[in-house]
């Protein structure tokens, strides 16, 4: 495991230039579990890191906005979106996913003028989570 400074230098450049919003046929609960298990893939926004995260067995996640503090999850498909139930919220985070020339495109809710973000990589590797804070 590469230490949490570590994988914030990942490659940026990645990010730097978003590609255009992709015109093809959202993915379906089969092709974004078949696309995503096993990976942990990092996001990015606008040309900066926005977040990670880990596709498990059984459509469980693991997400982290790159500072350690993990949150485990579950995802399913809705009316043609992946939500995202995770454990610290009680409402689901719907995107719809696309695939794009470099990897995946997320689009929140399905909102044109809402947050877009991009695959940026798949290190293959665990990505660091922090446990839970200890002590007085």
């Amino acid at each position: 495991m590469r230490p949490f400074h570590l994988i914030l230098s990942l490659p940026l450049l990645l990010l730097a230039a978003a590609p255009a919003p992709s015109q093809t046929q959202s993915l379906s609960a089969e092709a974004f579990d078949a696309y995503t298990r096993g990976k942990t893939l990092f996001y990015g926004n606008g040309g900066a890191a926005y977040g990670v995260e880990r596709y498990l067995e059984g459509r469980r996640v693991i997400w982290s906005f790159l500072d350690g503090d993990c949150k485990k999850g579950v995802w399913y498909e809705e009316e043609g979106q992946i939500c995202f139930l995770y454990e610290d919220r009680l409402d689901p985070q719907c995107w719809t996913f696309t695939r794009g020339p470099d990897g995946l495109i997320a689009r929140f809710e399905n909102d044109p003028e809402a947050t877009e973000l991009y695959e940026a990589e798949d290190i293959d590797e665990e990505m660091v989570c922090y446990g839970p804070d200890v002590g007085v």
